[in-house]
């Protein structure tokens, strides 16, 4: 029997009974990683994985972590193993310590197999800027549509399956928007609500540590693993962790739900909103209360713009470092200005040179005014309005992605109601710190597509509650591309 396409709590049933090891599940993780065939892994910890997997011996009845497999993106710091976010010019590095999320799993016995592809330093939606070339999704063998990004090798670990769940990171909609082109279930939790210690940043105003897993209930046990205070992480929350998991199967009746007109009216895809709607009918006669609400078309549409300027500019400033003497490797030169422009030169692909020099163009002081100040007050007024909606109801519940993963070569008209809305609207929960979740709903063409549910600050225990009424509704847990195929 193969154990990889099964969930957490299930693999957690068969090492309790002693009808599987973690040494078994860790070979045949490794032996899978190996044949991936979808560009989904960095580097593969065959050793590491052997060696803490064959001291496992005797199942912990109370940890459903435990001899677990799992993978990292790899802009998530481990321990004498190669991290290089995808990029060439970090490309050897090795870090001294383990990310505080990656540690919090090592306590509790899961298993790291490897860690996977991303976008060149977390920047970019496709899966396609990494340096060793495009991530392809799983549900499609001619390998010419995207994981999306820009946690692409995690998505498609845990999809292929490879793993049960994988390590990933979310700026702007990078694990839930994957999530929904690979079937899995995709969460960003609150800002703030897991360390960030370890994860390399990319736009630390916005940056969250997430999941990808088969089911809403092991998002929910790797949450109450790794959520709390990290005195790493001055930015950590002392909030209290709630029992996600026991709270999970409370009843929806008479929860409130708000879906965006402008964001479903931006959805072409008929089949899709179809899928959508039959899910609010079905919620509806659970006694949850759904409601379609207005919001400004223009803020809708700024959403984009506001993250662009937003995140590059975060990205300039912190990845500063990267100049070939603190990071990236050197480069000749006769001043520390040509050192860096050389190693900069050579060790930053074109994507990211272009948001660097934009970054920078918006952070000078004679241009702070018109874009970074002004993207900052949109980003306000915005997440204003935002908690204006979630003083009244429960969750804002989208759908996740205009339509099924597109193919490499699509384009489409940025400057449309359906690229501005629809495939940009994720990053209001990264504007507002808010968790949020993607839940798979259905497949066209045995691809599959997601929505999103999106909750107030810290209420990650209601938003696993109709993330897992709506997984019932849909009946597409532990959702896999070998299965579907």
């Amino acid at each position: 029997m193969k154990y990889m396409n099964l969930t957490i709590d299930q693999l957690h049933d068969l090492l309790v009974n002693k009808e599987v090891t973690p040494l078994d599940l860790a070979k045949e993780a490794i032996e899978l990683a190996k044949k991936d065939t979808n560009n989904a892994f960095e580097y593969i910890m065959e050793k590491e994985a052997l060696e803490i997997a064959s001291k496992l011996t005797e199942p912990e009845i109370d940890n459903p972590l435990w001899g677990i497999p799992f993978a990292i993106k790899d802009n998530i710091s481990t321990k004498d193993v190669p991290t290089t976010a995808s990029s060439n010019i970090l490309n050897g590095y090795v870090p001294l310590f383990n990310a505080t999320v990656v540690e919090k799993l090592l306590n509790k016995h899961a298993v790291p197999i490897g860690k996977t592809t991303l976008d060149e330093l977390a920047m970019g939606g496709t899966g396609t800027s990494g340096h060793l070339g495009m991530t392809y999704n799983p549900y499609d063998e001619t390998h010419t549509r995207l994981a999306g990004g820009s946690s692409c090798g995690s998505a498609a670990a845990t999809s292929a399956p490879i793993v049960p769940f994988a390590l990933g990171s979310d700026t702007g909609d990078s694990i839930r928007k994957p999530a929904s082109f690979v079937g899995l279930v995709g969460l960003k939790p609150t800002w703030s609500r897991i360390s960030r210690y370890g994860l390399f940043p990319f736009a630390p105003s916005l940056d969250t540590v997430g999941f990808f897993t088969r089911s809403v209930k092991d998002c929910a046990y790797l949450l109450n693993v790794t959520s709390g205070r990290d005195e790493n992480d001055s930015t950590s929350s002392t909030k209290p962790v709630d029992d996600y998991v026991s709270l999970i199967n409370k009843p929806v009746k008479g929860l409130k739900i708000a879906t965006i007109r402008q964001i479903n009216n931006a959805i072409k895809d008929e089949e899709v909103l179809k899928a959508f709607n039959n899910t609010i009918e079905q919620l509806k006669k659970e006694g949850v209360i759904v409601d379609e609400i207005d919001l400004d078309l223009n803020m809708l549409a700024s959403i984009f713009p506001t993250y662009f300027v937003i995140s590059c500019s975060e990205a300039t400033s912190n990845n500063a470092n990267l100049d070939g003497i603190k990071f990236g490797p050197y480069c000749e030169g006769n001043t520390y200005q040509e050192v860096m422009f050389n190693a900069r030169t050579k060790g930053f692909s074109e994507l990211i040179k272009r948001r660097f020099v934009f970054g920078s163009y918006a952070l000078m002081r004679e241009n702070q005014q018109e874009l970074f100040l002004r993207a900052q007050k949109n980003r306000r007024k915005i997440v204003n309005a935002i908690n204006e909606i979630l003083s009244q109801y429960d969750f804002i519940y989208t759908i996740a992605a205009p339509s099924v993963a597109p193919k490499k070569d699509e384009s489409s008209d940025r400057l449309n109601e359906e690229y501005l809305i629809a495939d940009n609207h994720l990053a209001l929960g990264n504007f507002a710190g808010l968790p949020s979740i993607t839940i798979p709903i259905g497949l066209k063409n045995k691809l599959p597509f997601g929505a999103n549910v999106m909750a107030r600050a810290f209420e990650e225990a209601k938003l696993f509650q109709i993330s897992e009424k709506i997984e019932q509704i849909t009946g597409l847990k532990n959702l896999n591309a070998k299965e579907v195929k």
